[in-house]
């Protein structure tokens, strides 16, 4: 059966010595996810297992590509229309389960399991010949779960490196449960405590650094957590190391108290930074991997600056706002774009506006049906009503959206669901929501220009996921939100 049609109208204004502006063009049915944001599939050869962990595009425009199997391919126009399984070269194998790449004067920097090295091709016949370890200041067991996840370069050009626990739950190598910084020189310093099973690492629009945290012991659920030199970020596992990292290192903190909740826990210990994002368990998938942030200027469409952060077993890439309040980053979640076709890993949006998701299902599974794969996400120009920012304000929230919204949808208090609570910061494996509230929405004011709504809430609850719906709201189309959840983790209130 065809698809029915959809009319578009464009119309064409044009002024004296002026480019032409484009107007918008309208929908004649309700648009989807694939309207503003289109998947590209890349054809894997077909006798390659490309369990994609980590993307990075290369100055002469090839997409290095990483497997968690230990190769690195390189593939030729990633930016074309198609791009098929002749465009993939192998560059490297052999490396021991690399999960992120970087690129810096003409070396590839790979993290792999036990160290941060870098290879190149030296004499120009397109696979790799001179391999150097950069920096391995800590120590495996040959336990399958020690991943080790590194970021790019931050400004000082050092790769920040998360490294699990071994076996998820116990240290038993040196700095596992820990973020470390490889420095330009190779040296090792270990950075931040408390880390229990990542799943990627990046940096938001300023160079801060944060990693996904998945569920188990002491995690009720999967954080984005921020990455502080001195902290503890949750899971006491690899307390033992603190006497080795010194100086760089305070003292060791207290040990958390099991069945509390993360921000009583916070007020007693200093050094404890608690996650920044909750990701509700199954309502924004499972399994948090990778971070990547949208600093190309608007080239990925409305949402600059903002975090974007996939997960491997619902197959989905989520979008995630941040700010500041007495002086910690938190923020809110949403969803963003569903429908990939294995279990994401790599994520990285590059400069010219494309965003690449690389995965595998493992054996663990994903709702994306393919055991691995690599796809290529691009705004196509359309901008969908989406909630933008949701900030906190003394009495509430701020909504900022990305069009302008109908006033009598707007001012109706119905027009909008709310409930909050929260994960047992806990010993034990993961945690169900508890200490569910559900506030009252006093008033919705509509600000002039028609996109901002500020939600006087009666009943916020500090350390609580703000979970929002907004399905009434209407933008002048007619059109509801395309995605109208929001969670907000309100560990500080704003003053």
């Amino acid at each position: 059966m065809m698809k029915p049609l959809r009319v578009i109208l464009v119309i064409l204004v044009l002024g004296v010595g002026s480019s032409p502006t484009v107007i918008s063009p309208a929908f004649s049915q309700m648009p989807s996810e694939e309207d503003y944001y289109h998947l590209t599939n890349f054809e894997i050869p077909e006798d390659v297992t490309l369990e994609v962990s980590a993307v990075q595009m290369m100055p002469d425009g090839r997409l290095a590509v990483a497997s968690r199997r230990g190769e690195i391919w390189m593939v030729t126009s990633p930016l074309a229309e198609s791009v098929p399984a002749g465009n993939f070269h192998r560059f490297a194998h052999g490396l021991h389960e690399p999960l992120s790449l970087a690129e810096k004067d003409g070396w590839l920097y790979v993290t792999q399991r036990p160290d941060v090295s870098r290879i190149r091709d030296s004499d120009g016949d397109d696979a790799a010949d001179e391999f150097e370890v950069v920096g391995d200041g800590w120590e495996i067991t040959g336990d399958y779960h020690e991943y080790a996840f590194g970021s790019k370069f931050d400004a000082s050009g050092n790769v920040w490196v998360v490294l699990c626990l071994t076996g998820s739950f116990d240290s038993k190598a040196l700095y596992r449960g820990w973020c470390v910084r490889v420095r330009p020189d190779g040296s090792t310093i270990p950075t931040t405590s408390g880390v229990r099973s990542p799943g990627g690492i990046g940096m938001n629009a300023v160079g801060d650094v944060f990693f996904t945290d998945n569920q188990g012991p002491w995690n009720g659920t999967c954080h984005l957590k921020h990455l502080i030199p001195g902290k503890f970020v949750g899971h006491p596992g690899g307390f033992q190391w603190y006497d080795q990292a010194q100086p760089f290192m305070g003292a060791r903190p207290r040990e958390p108290e099991s069945n509390s909740r993360s921000v009583l826990q916070a007020d007693e210990i200093p050094e404890l930074e608690i996650p920044v994002i909750m990701f509700p368990y199954e309502k924004m998938g499972k399994s948090a991997s990778g971070v990547t942030c949208d600093t190309t200027g608007g080239k990925f469409g409305p949402f600059a600056n903002q975090m974007f952060v996939s997960d491997q077993s619902a197959s989905t890439v989520m979008r995630v706002y941040l700010e500041k309040v007495q002086g910690h980053y938190q923020g809110a979640c949403f969803p963003f774009r569903k429908g990939f076709a294995s279990g994401n890993v790599a994520t990285e949006i590059t400069p010219d506006g494309s965003m690449f998701v690389g995965g595998t299902n493992r054996g663990w599974g994903s709702v994306g049906p393919k055991p691995f794969a690599l796809q290529r996400l691009n705004w196509t120009g359309r901008t969908p009503f989406e909630i933008l920012e949701m900030r906190a304000v003394k009495d509430g929230f701020e909504l900022e959206f990305t069009q302008e919204i109908t006033r009598e949808s707007a001012a109706n208090v119905g027009s909008y669901q709310l409930q909050t609570y929260t994960y047992i910061y806990q010993s034990s494996y993961g945690s169900p929501e508890v200490d569910h509230t559900t506030p009252t929405i006093v008033s919705a004011t509509l600000s002039d220009d028609a996109k901002t709504i500020k939600l006087v809430v009666d009943g916020l609850q500090r350390g609580h996921v703000h979970e929002l719906h907004c399905d009434g709201l209407r933008n002048e189309q007619g059109w509801p939100v395309l995605h109208p959840q929001a969670y907000y983790t309100l560990n500080y209130l704003a003053q």
